[in-house]
């Protein structure tokens, strides 16, 4: 059995030391999918939504988290992000919008958890400005496409 970082000797939870580790240039993308119904998909599209610009305000809510990670995740090291991008894809056929989000750095530990939290709220911002019009939306599929950098390597999702 792998040995757990995040524990010391006695079990206690702690922060994994990344003093001695290189800082390398890394990169996470993840996504993830909010389903909705037709009217509501149709309303994000043509900038409708009485709070104002859905996938715009939800582009800068997900930048925000990538950058706040270490606040909201415990054992998450602080990370001095040098790019994030929130990238927004409907799918008119299943009345879903597919988000990605990719995260840079160059550091001693990866950005996989900062791209990931970038999917997430920027998914529940626009369930939180569309949950006046449809409040059954579905927000799924978050995971992590790939990530470059440091020791362990590369690592890209085999599609399904």
């Amino acid at each position: 059995m792998p040995t757990l970082s995040h524990l010391d000797d006695e079990g206690r939870v702690r922060m994994v030391d990344v003093s001695e580790k290189p800082a390398t240039a890394r990169e996470a993308v993840a996504q993830g999918v909010i389903a909705m119904r037709p009217e509501t998909f149709d309303l994000i599209r043509d900038q409708k939504v009485k709070k104002g610009n859905v996938l715009e305000t939800a582009r800068i809510a997900g930048v925000m988290a990538a950058k706040r990670t270490a606040e909201l995740i415990p054992m998450c090291h602080p990370l001095p992000i040098t790019h994030a991008r929130v990238d927004f894809f409907p799918l008119s056929e299943t009345h879903s919008i597919r988000i990605e989000a990719a995260v840079r750095v160059i550091g001693r530990t990866g950005v996989e958890m900062e791209a990931l939290t970038a999917v997430s709220v920027a998914a529940l911002t626009v369930y939180d400005m569309c949950k006046s019009y449809d409040r059954a939306m579905t927000i799924s599929d978050v995971y992590l496409l790939k990530k470059s950098g440091g020791k362990s390597g590369t690592f890209v999702r085999k599609s399904s």
